[in-house]
């Protein structure tokens, strides 16, 4: 049963639901806060758009979603959603912006243009090919803004001991699947960053055994 009501045509993920509230404080603290502006955002891998649309109701935010193809119908329909009930609101004007989703493969040379201020990502590492994951760190250090954070969640192994028994099922349930997939090691993803120039600025411990990692773009650009 979904956590909260729904439009019937939206798509839902409980997880989304259940994680959001848990993220929007973590990136209430850690996103950028230019002072003449909205902060602008690349959401990678947008999925239900639930992410986008709570983010976009509590923070300063100009959030723009993007996925594959398969999740682009279902992006839009939550966008226009959120829109529609901002625009027929008797109150303020929401605090930010849900932009219409773009769609974009990581592995794909031409990234949605920036600069952003921050690119994030929820639950896409483990299941996106290994090979794919170093795309998800360059592209996002090409577009981000100097100064600019990469936020990075969902499960972690660190120096390849999984860092609960959930997390260690989860793995070894994605590799069945597809051995391409599974839980990233951080400390590799410490490597993925460090080549493309970001360093690694926090690790932040979220409920159900996830993490948000973030990582920072030099202040003058990678």
């Amino acid at each position: 049963m979904p956590l909260t009501s729904q439009p019937l045509d939206l798509p839902f993920s409980e997880a989304c639901e259940r994680n959001k509230q848990p993220l929007l404080e973590a990136l209430r603290a850690w996103l950028p806060q230019p002072p003449d502006r909205p902060v602008h955002v690349l959401e990678v891998g947008s999925g239900t758009g639930q992410h986008g649309a709570h983010f976009s109701e509590h923070l300063p935010v100009r959030w723009q979603l993007s996925d594959r193809p398969e999740h682009l119908p279902g992006l839009r329909r939550r966008q226009v959603q959120v829109s529609a009930t901002n625009a027929s609101a008797t109150t303020a004007a929401a605090t930010g912006q849900l932009l219409l989703p773009l769609q974009f493969d990581v592995t794909q040379p031409d990234w949605p243009a920036g600069p952003f201020d921050a690119v994030f990502s929820a639950n896409t590492a483990h299941i996106m090919p290994a090979t794919a994951v170093p795309d998800l760190f360059a592209g996002s250090a090409r577009v981000l803004a100097p100064g600019g954070l990469f936020l990075l969640y969902g499960p972690f192994h660190d120096g390849g001991v999984p860092t609960s028994a959930s997390n260690a099922a989860f793995d070894a349930h994605l590799r069945a699947i597809d051995p391409a997939m599974g839980v990233r090691d951080s400390l590799e993803l410490i490597a993925c960053a460090r080549a493309v120039g970001l360093s690694a600025a926090a690790d932040l411990p979220l409920p159900a055994n996830n993490r948000l990692l973030v990582f920072r773009c030099s202040p003058t650009g990678t």
